[in-house]
């Protein structure tokens, strides 16, 4: 008994209010572990798959069964039940914890991965669920994971030294804050959301860093986005430009 006493472990990683504290070991099975100190102990979690690495009726996760259900039946077949969606919620929480761990590891790739993942079961429960009330549980968040992506991805890419691709990582975020606010109605909370000013503010960051080659670029983007009526493209093109001034 005296051996699954955590005391010493918990000691050895003191735990640090108001910070992440996030770090990967190599498991007894030789893979790494990702372990995340809270307050009252330690999360570990598996580097791949489902993190607590478990194979839901033989598959990888359960979206995975429930998308390989949809495959089958077709986009009209399939209907989630309260309890299936509870348990796509319970599932999606896990793969926040561990998303939120590769970010504070600057695991960028892993971050895009696994919210892209969460992503899509907030999709399959709004197409799927048979209750309305399971149709929206998770849509207040939907916001907040897409903005976590795009800093992901451009910070990804800006590592990569591709500025310019993560300057576009960091419009295409923008537009699907946009749609997630106006999906729910709220499209004159956007300009003052958390999500679109820290996307901004890293966009204002990057574009100064651009070739002034890039200026021409910009320039011709400008104008088509004019001319197909896409103003929502063409005011984040101005401003770029104008922080190339």
């Amino acid at each position: 008994m005296a051996d699954w006493d955590l005391t010493r472990i918990l000691a050895d990683w003191p735990f640090e209010p108001g910070d992440l504290c996030v770090r990967e070991i190599a498991g007894a099975d030789g893979k790494v572990k990702i372990q995340v100190r809270v307050q009252l102990g330690i999360l570990q979690m598996e580097e791949n798959g489902r993190p607590d690495g478990q194979r839901p009726e033989g598959f990888e996760s359960l979206l995975a069964w429930h998308t390989e259900r949809l495959r089958v039946a077709g986009e009209a077949g399939l209907t989630l039940s309260p309890d299936e969606c509870a348990a796509l919620r319970s599932e999606a929480a896990q793969y926040y914890h561990r998303y939120m761990a590769f970010f504070a590891l600057e695991r960028y790739a892993d971050v895009v991965r696994d919210a892209s993942r969460n992503i899509a079961v907030l999709d399959v429960c709004r197409r799927h669920a048979a209750e309305e009330t399971d149709r929206e549980a998770l849509e207040h968040v939907r916001s907040s994971v897409l903005a976590l992506r795009a800093r992901a991805e451009a910070a990804h890419l800006i590592r990569a030294g591709h500025s310019r691709a993560a300057v576009a990582a960091i419009d295409r975020g923008i537009q699907e804050v946009r749609t997630a606010y106006a999906a729910r109605g709220m499209s004159d909370r956007f300009e003052t959301s958390g999500e679109v000013a820290v996307l901004r503010a890293l966009r204002e960051m990057l574009v100064p860093k651009l070739p002034s080659s890039q200026r021409l670029e910009l320039e011709e983007r400008l104008r088509a986005a004019i001319a197909a009526e896409n103003f929502e493209l063409a005011a984040i093109l101005r401003d770029e430009l104008r922080l190339m001034e």
